[in-house]
């Protein structure tokens, strides 16, 4: 039965969670994500529609369309291909350099003056436009290109080298020698680019790696061959370099040209995640190709490490994206082109969507789409032949008390994914009354606070079970931001417990050799 005190603060959470808005709603046109600490990762192939020589005036044109759905969407990390061909956009001839396609991005995202443009007009479409206080202010354009097209990643966050090679972008990995699966080379004909950003401390307990590719486009069985040789030699590259092969050591095998050599492999907090355009379905055709040797390697083995991508070398799990409203998977020419891949044992998926304006009604659009000169059903069209596909993911959060007591760090146990976040966590006197603050809200999540003996409280990154004695209150739902108090009951007889509040901010059931389930 649930005591007074605690009826009282359910109740109250109940009223802040009507009063609170909704951040992921679009069914009333709320697309924001459903944490403000979840990171939205967003792959695009923009067909040309970012060049220096477009017209960057409010019309029904590509260039509108395309900053009114990135302003819609906001995403966190935002990767592009094909970008920079102006030739390809029909506005102008040529590619656009490193510099220009920067300065291009910089008015596509803040406006300004176009001085790509005869009389050096202001711009009068542009990204914080439709979102203000909305940015990405970190670019990297990639150096590698086909003569027509670039890459690119801009972030929310700032670049940072991760490994000690003094890198923290590249616009292809270092150079393969050949070395079991892996055929030896690079990324293929566009390069597979990579950027390490740093993430807040007091937010995340790891940081992020992005890889972009605009993998060989054709549908014969050389263009097969070079999108699969391509994603072998990267499949070695994130295995080898970035994780270690399970060895605790970057490149151990020595086939990697990584100059200056790395040092370390990738904090284990700290979550790769892939994407692009990899011009290939392989649900439809049969065949096994980039995507399934991006995430799993030689070997197929999702229970266990063997040699996939994931950080404990099982394999990486596809985005499964979806329109919300159609359920479609496509994202360009009747197919499944466009992919965002993520190590499952660092990162829990809160969701993945393919989005498409011809599927909104009028309460599902958002407030950036509204305005727009042209048919908002049109919209994706008009901005490209690719639909893009946006993903939410949790990562790690940091344990901000008592580390030598508390580890809340992330673990797969009985083949189901352990994930907790917590608002927060410390050490108090028995019968103590504890104000708890929630301000990592969680929409329609349930929240337990956890008490634990003087002993320890759990201790799962290890695979440990929870000990005993251990009680769980709750659940108290956290779609509110707010404080409520508890008073910390006894434990096992100890003067002082631990306590921590455990928000799984994805859906799992796990059950424990004592018979607790979080």
């Amino acid at each position: 039965m649930m005591g007074p005190m605690r009826s009282a603060c359910f109740c109250a959470l109940l009223f802040l969670a009507a009063a609170l808005p909704a951040q992921w709603n679009p069914q009333v046109g709320q697309w924001s994500k459903t944490s403000p600490d979840d990171v939205r990762i967003m792959t695009w192939n923009v067909q040309d529609g970012l060049c220096s020589t477009n017209t960057k005036q409010s019309g029904a044109n590509n260039w509108t369309a395309l900053a009114r759905i990135v302003a819609a969407l906001k995403p966190d990390v935002l990767i592009l291909q094909e970008c920079a061909d102006n030739s390809g956009n029909g506005t102008g001839s040529g590619m656009d350099s490193v510099a220009n396609m920067t300065t291009t991005l910089n008015l596509f995202l803040h406006g300004g003056t176009d001085t790509f443009t005869a009389g050096s007009p202001a711009v009068s479409a542009y990204v914080q436009l439709y979102a203000p206080g909305y940015d990405l202010p970190y670019i990297f354009v990639s150096t590698s290109n086909d003569n027509y097209n670039r890459n690119i990643i801009l972030s929310r966050w700032a670049f940072t080298d991760l490994n000690g090679d003094t890198k923290s972008t590249q616009s292809d990995i270092p150079s393969v020698t050949a070395h079991l699966y892996a055929g030896g080379g690079t990324g293929g004909i566009r390069g597979f680019m990579f950027a390490e950003i740093s993430l807040p401390n007091a937010n995340y307990a790891g940081d992020l790696v992005v890889g972009n590719a605009h993998l060989k486009a054709g549908g014969t069985a050389a263009d097969h061959t070079q999108r699969v040789n391509a994603a072998c030699n990267v499949a070695y590259y994130i295995d080898h370099m970035l994780n270690g092969a399970g060895t605790g050591l970057p490149d151990p095998f020595a086939k990697i040209a990584d100059a200056p050599a790395a040092t370390s492999i990738l904090n284990p907090n700290t979550a790769v995640v892939l994407g692009g355009d990899w011009n290939e379905d392989e649900v439809t055709n049969g065949t096994v190709g980039p995507a399934t040797w991006l995430t799993e390697a030689l070997t197929p083995d999702s229970a266990s490490g063997s040699d996939g991508t994931d950080r404990n070398r099982t394999d990486m799990l596809l985005d499964g994206a979806q329109d919300v409203f159609t359920g479609s998977t496509v994202t360009g020419f009747g197919s499944k082109y466009d992919y965002l891949a993520y190590q499952d044992s660092v990162a829990a998926r809160r969701r993945a969507l393919v989005f498409n304006a011809a599927s909104l009604n009028g309460a599902s659009i958002p407030p950036a789409l509204i305005g727009y000169p042209g048919t908002i059903s049109s919209m994706s069209n008009t901005a490209s032949d690719h639909r893009p596909v946006i993903m939410d993911l949790i990562l790690p959060r940091p344990l901000a008390c008592n580390t030598a007591a508390l580890d809340l760090g992330f673990a797969k146990l009985g083949g189901n994914l352990l994930f907790p976040r917590f608002a927060a966590c410390g050490s108090t006197a028995v019968g103590a009354p504890v104000t708890l603050a929630l301000t990592d809200a969680a929409p329609a999540a349930l929240i337990y606070v956890g008490i634990g003996s003087s002993s320890g409280f759990l201790n799962i990154a290890g695979g440990t079970v929870l000990p005993t004695p251990l009680s769980v209150l709750g659940p108290f739902l956290t779609d509110a931001i707010g404080a409520f108090s508890i008073t910390i009951p006894n434990a096992a007889g100890s003067a002082v417990v631990q306590w921590a509040i455990v928000d799984p901010g994805a859906t799992f059931s796990l059950a424990f050799s004592n018979g607790l389930s979080f």
